[in-house]
């Protein structure tokens, strides 16, 4: 009886927690389509507006190490509800705000609730469902991961479009308050409090180690600063500095921030490596098509986000289904379709131009986000499988941090992959201010793009050919 009172508190916890981690995850590319009014609303330029998507990538990926921590000094109450609440606040600060700077401290907030919400969500469900049902919850949380992002710039689009991009964020407030009065009400405390000791020094070389590879590559995706910028140079090599500093000093813990033993384990190794490739291709994908889409093929903004939004469903759709199949059948059976379907997409990415139908964009799109469900929650459940119990926070969190730094180095290397590309060929035209010529030049960027792409996706289905089944080992951590 205990045991099936504890299965049926299972399904309210779920829902309180999903309904949370998917609004706070939304907000990262709500905003994508609604900069051209935010320039306008608050007279600032593309560069400055970029860094309210800069600076949420920067706080989630400074924050995501700490909460291996976090996570042993509160309750799975208490880190919810606390990061709910923060995000919340971020939230309304964002509804009003009446000035540039308001909105991008309020962005700030939002993003440091995020930061701590997605490994609350992921340690929660490793300590609910033993490992042969966790493929179905994991699939769940592919749906929030995955669909959240994905339908972002639709969502954003529609409703600036009819209302004010204020409405980006008031849609989201009752929904925040819900989850919130969900959690009073519903979630349990599943993780035992520790309360290991806090080593600042830990916290400073993570901050600055995460922090700064985020910023340096996200300055070069901006297109501000260019690779050559002594800022980017000094900020990546700071945090390569800091990153090794930080690692050395893990190992040599007791209670580290972030335990990198867990890349003992082969299997978590592997899909680490997949997940980062796929992270990379997601959001440089969901960049480079929509100003594909609004260039040279001319669709609106509302349009242009339209034609992505049958990927992100049949990515949500795909996820849960993903994770059953998983449960039964294991990782192989999916991942290596899912890599085979990613070198097939972006091999004909390489040959788009002018002349491609938009219709063949959708298709290539769902077929993308197809085959990135078939890998990333399969891969990630496979992969945090066979750490043992000790090493759940820690696991999770070594993921979730390096899929926020592979999304903002992805978006960088595949923009400045494009620009160069597209300089390339203007610097070879008679006219580099020909529209025509514009419009080819981007097309031969975009193609450059794709081209590197294809490089990653053999990559990633090479490696999955090594995958196989895991089983958590039943082993003491090591001290």
């Amino acid at each position: 009886m205990q045991e099936e009172k504890r299965e049926i508190k299972k399904l309210p916890i779920m829902i309180s927690l999903i309904m949370g981690v998917f609004f706070a995850i939304l907000n990262e590319t709500l905003l994508n389509v609604a900069y051209t009014d935010l320039m306008v609303s608050f007279n600032v330029t593309a560069p400055t507006v970029q860094w309210l998507t800069t600076g949420f990538m920067l706080i989630v990926g400074v924050l995501v190490p700490i909460s291996a921590l976090l996570v042993q000094w509160f309750t799975t109450r208490q880190m919810f509800i606390g990061a709910m609440a923060i995000f919340t606040a971020g939230t309304i600060l964002c509804a009003v705000a009446p000035s540039f700077s308001i909105l991008f401290i309020g962005r700030l907030i939002q993003a440091a609730g995020t930061g701590l919400l997605l490994p609350v969500m992921m340690n929660t469900i490793l300590f609910l469902f033993p490992p042969e049902k966790r493929g179905g919850a994991m699939g769940m949380v592919g749906l929030v991961i995955m669909f959240a992002p994905a339908i972002g710039p639709t969502l954003s689009g529609l409703i600036v479009e009819s209302l004010s991009w204020r409405w980006l964020f008031i849609v989201v407030i009752p929904f925040s308050l819900i989850s919130i009065g969900f959690a009073f009400a519903y979630l349990k405390n599943v993780s035992e409090v520790t309360k290991p000791r806090v080593d600042v020094l830990s916290i400073i070389l993570s901050t600055l180690g995460f922090g700064g590879i985020v910023f340096g590559f996200s300055s070069v995706g901006e297109g501000e600063a260019g690779w050559s910028s002594p800022e980017v140079y000094l900020s990546i090599i700071i945090s390569v500095i800091s990153l090794t500093w930080f690692i050395i000093r893990q190992l040599k813990l007791k209670d580290p921030i972030l335990e990198f033993r867990v890349f003992k384990s082969p299997m978590f190794s592997l899909t680490t490596v997949l997940l980062i490739i796929m992270m990379m291709t997601m959001f440089s994908t969901m960049i480079i098509l929509p100003l594909y889409l609004q260039g040279p093929l001319a669709l609106a903004a509302a349009l242009a986000g339209l034609a992505l939004l049958p990927g992100g469903i049949l990515n949500g759709l795909m996820s849960p289904i993903a994770g059953r199949i998983f449960d039964r059948y294991g990782p192989r059976f999916l991942v290596i379709p899912g890599t085979f379907i990613l070198v097939i997409v972006m091999l004909l990415f390489t040959q788009v131009s002018t002349d491609t139908p938009v219709y063949m964009f959708v298709l290539l799109h769902s077929f993308l986000m197809i085959g990135i469900a078939m890998v990333m929650m399969p891969g990630q459940t496979n992969g945090l499988n066979q750490l043992p119990p000790d090493y759940y926070p820690h696991g999770t969190a070594v993921i979730n941090t390096l899929m926020q730094i592979s999304g903002a180095i992805g978006i960088a290397l595949f923009i400045g992959i494009m620009s160069a590309s597209e300089a390339r060929y203007l610097e070879g035209v008679s006219d580099p201010s020909s529209p025509i010529e514009m419009t080819n030049a981007l097309s031969a960027g975009v193609q450059s793009a794709f081209q590197v792409g294809l490089i990653f996706a053999i990559v990633a289905f090479i490696l999955s050919l090594f995958m196989k089944r895991s089983v958590a080992p039943v082993v003491e951590k090591e001290s």
